[in-house]
């Protein structure tokens, strides 16, 4: 029995600097909220007058990037269009895009996440899109890049961060 104990003590103690990582982020001039799982993502830009969204590093430029961008979509327009949309009329033109694949996913909010690849500065980078329906007319577009290998690596907080996405 003091083995059991003595393991769970263990265990929560590994978890407990996981579970305090995270931080809520939110902004008065934006109508969301979500969590940012690690101190790595730093914010790089603040909603002013002259730009509506927040962007987001993880340590460096290449190892991640956030924006996060709301589409007023015409009413009935799925996530799963707008992405489609999306790659058909600005991502097919990045230099050595390769399409991935589109697949559903759940959080607070529901939507369509988009692979893709692409080349900048000769580096193989690696992008990444969740596409969040709030309503008929609204959709969140949680836009992440790196280079591959690192943005990779960092897919469970990516993923977090789109899973803990709400409005306020």
């Amino acid at each position: 029995m003091r083995r059991i104990l003595a393991f769970a003590l263990v265990l929560t103690g590994l978890m407990a600097p996981v579970a305090l990582a995270q931080q809520l982020y939110t902004h008065e001039k934006v109508d969301y909220s979500f969590e940012l799982p690690s101190a790595m993502w730093k914010s790089i830009m603040e909603p002013d007058a002259a730009h509506d969204h927040p962007e987001f590093v993880y340590g460096d430029r290449l190892d991640g990037y956030l924006t996060i961008r709301k589409e007023i979509v015409d009413a009935g327009t799925t996530p799963a269009e707008l992405a489609s949309r999306d790659q058909d009329l600005r991502l097919r033109y990045l230099p050595g895009f390769v399409e991935g694949k589109q697949e559903s996913f759940n959080g607070r909010l529901d939507g369509v996440t988009m692979s893709y690849e692409f080349v900048r500065t000769g580096k193989p980078m690696l992008g990444r899109t969740y596409y969040l329906q709030v309503d008929n007319r609204t959709i969140y577009a949680l836009r992440f890049t790196g280079l591959r290998d690192k943005l990779s690596r960092i897919r469970n907080q990516t993923d977090l961060i789109a899973r803990t996405f709400k409005i306020k």
